[in-house]
C-alpha cells in the first residue's frame, strides 16, 4: 500500500507539472533512465524518448508546438507498479485550429518514479456536413 500511495503522489506531481508547464517537475517524476513513448511517431510505439535529456526535448517540444495546451477532466489510478490516467487535451494547433481530444497514459513505476509513460489519444475525424 505504501508503494501505491507513493506512485499515486508521483502521478499527481506529474499532472501538476503538466498543468503548470513545469518541465523540471515533470522530469523529477521520471526515473533517470525513464521512457516516454508518444502517441505518434515512426514506430508502432510512436516515438520513444529515454532519459531526462531526451524526455526534456520531447516535453519542451510539446509546450512550444502547443503553447496553450491544457489537460482537463483528469483522473487516474494505481495498482501496484502500474497506473493509468485519462484526460481531455485542449490546444490550438500550429495551423490555428482548436484541438480537443481524449487520451490516456499507461505508467510503469519503479522506486516511486515513472519508469515508463506510454501515451495514447483518440484520432478525431471531422465529418463533412
Amino acid at each position: 500500500m505504501a508503494d501505491e500511495a507513493r506512485n499515486r503522489e508521483t502521478l499527481q506531481r506529474m499532472a501538476d507539472g503538466f498543468a503548470r508547464r513545469d518541465v523540471e517537475a515533470i522530469l523529477a517524476a521520471f526515473c533517470d533512465d525513464g521512457v516516454f513513448e508518444t502517441s505518434q511517431g515512426p514506430e508502432p510505439w510512436g516515438e520513444r524518448f529515454t532519459g531526462h535529456a531526451e524526455i526534456r526535448t520531447a516535453v519542451e517540444g510539446v509546450f512550444s508546438t502547443l503553447p496553450d495546451i491544457r489537460f482537463e477532466d483528469w483522473s487516474g489510478f494505481v495498482c501496484g507498479d502500474r497506473g493509468a490516467t485519462e484526460w481531455t487535451c485542449h490546444a490550438t494547433t500550429p495551423k490555428g485550429h482548436a484541438m480537443e481530444v481524449r487520451g490516456c497514459d499507461l505508467f510503469t513505476f519503479r522506486d516511486g518514479k515513472v519508469a515508463r509513460k506510454d501515451t495514447y489519444f483518440k484520432q478525431v475525424l471531422r465529418r463533412k456536413a
